[in-house]
């Protein structure tokens, strides 16, 4: 418990309060795009996927140029500008919708803006972090951030949920653009000085290769290349599942929403365990083979979905698997974002981030768009279990010992 009673300054817990109201915010509006597409608009499934997909794809696309941008800026004024762009993209939509003018072009749009806005906030908030807190004090702070955000997820969709069918289907999309208003208000909040960036003109000639040069250290680094490798994979194949799960349960096997909601709001809670142990397992057993342990183990559940039933024993299994997934990536997280992090070399902490986050999120809209095809040519059963299938072959991917230079290896965080 000492990883909770530890203090990381009050800098650090403005940037906390500011992360927890966003995630908050966030996960109350968990689907609210698709929810009013579907509703609203009366848009069907390849709208609805388009919007998945199109809004991760074309904002990747946005923030390239965005990472190399901010990388010799300060990071926090960065931080307040996205907060603000996501809070006046996603205010258009209630204004829209209260006008009678809301089109799916528009929530398209926004929803291009608002991840765009994600990729960039994500990138410096690592990069202000890695500023902000001493080394041996990351994975605290990143155990915090998960703990926070799987709490977050394990109620703002049940909330969301009562608070779209009592107050209608924009409430909960103006709670998330308020959240992120607050957000830049804590942000703002947390005052000090921070130091100016490295100029360009201060960098080696090889630095100056914009957001290349980050997918360019990634892919030449023996520490975070295959650490890279299998989270996109491993990601990909578990987020183009997710909209072909929804069909299965909601369509086929005849789950009520509420049943459906419930399914993955209480394994939520494995997510908050895991984010609390993480920490201790990593100073007993170290950090990387901890990456290796639950790298592997969040791959063996999601196959369990192929195998979802009607009726009590089905919701059983979904919670089963999706508890199982969500511990393991619950301690898995918080490690590998301190693991990148440390191994991410000062002046470039900003463009490996994002180059990190791009790869990810176009990763996770092809295969999303890909799996769409592949259920649409067999059925969602056999696509959710072909992604399973591939998850299981993905710890290969992960070396078995630490690639990194002894002089470069993780400290071993103090105990607190």
């Amino acid at each position: 418990m000492g990883m909770w009673r530890r203090s990381l300054g009050r800098q650090f817990e403005w940037l906390w309060g500011a992360f927890a109201v966003s995630a908050v915010g966030t996960w109350l509006a968990f689907d609210a795009f698709p929810l009013i597409a579907i509703t609203v608009l009366h848009s069907g499934p390849a709208q609805v996927s388009l919007l998945a997909a199109a809004g991760l794809a074309v904002g990747a696309a946005v923030a390239v140029p965005l990472g190399p941008w901010m990388e010799f800026r300060r990071k926090r004024p960065v931080m307040i500008a996205m907060d603000l762009a996501r809070f006046g993209a996603i205010m258009t939509v209630p204004a829209a919708y209260a006008l009678g003018w809301l089109t799916f072009a528009q929530l398209l749009a926004v929803s291009v803006v608002v991840s765009a806005a994600d990729l960039t906030f994500t990138a410096a908030s690592g990069a202000f972090l890695k500023s902000l807190v001493p080394r041996e004090d990351l994975l605290v702070a990143n155990g915090r951030f998960e703990s926070t955000n799987w709490t977050a997820s394990m109620l703002g969709p049940p909330l969301g949920g009562a608070a779209i069918g009592i107050f209608g289907p924009v409430t909960t999309v103006t709670a998330n653009a308020v959240s992120f208003l607050l957000s830049a208000i804590g942000v703002r909040a947390i005052g000090g000085h921070e130091a100016p960036p490295v100029r360009k003109s201060e960098t080696s000639a090889g630095d100056d290769g914009g957001l290349l040069e980050g997918w360019r250290y990634l892919l030449t680094s023996p520490v975070l290349r295959p650490l890279l490798l299998n989270n996109v994979v491993v990601n990909g194949l578990i987020m183009a599942s997710a909209p072909l799960l929804a069909v299965l349960m909601l369509g086929h096997l005849g789950f009520a929403p509420w049943q459906y909601a419930l399914a993955f709001a209480v394994p939520c809670t494995g997510g908050l365990i895991g984010s609390r142990v993480s920490r201790p397992l990593v100073a007993r057993f170290g950090q990387y083979r901890i990456l290796v342990v639950f790298g592997s183990l969040r791959a063996v559940w999601p196959v369990g979905l192929a195998f979802v039933q009607p009726g009590v024993p089905g919701l059983a299994v979904v919670m089963l698997v999706e508890g199982g997934l969500i511990f393991c990536s619950g301690v898995f997280n918080p490690v590998s974002a301190t693991y990148r992090l440390n191994h991410a070399p000062p002046g470039r902490v900003a463009r490996v981030l994002s180059a990190w986050s791009v790869t990810s999120k176009t990763t996770i809209a092809t295969m999303t768009g890909l799996w769409g095809v592949l259920a649409s040519l067999t059925s969602a059963r056999i696509a959710i279990g072909a992604a399973g299938v591939l998850l299981l072959a993905t710890p290969l991917m992960i070396p078995r010992h630490d690639r990194a230079p002894e002089p470069e290896r993780e400290l071993a965080p103090a105990r607190g």
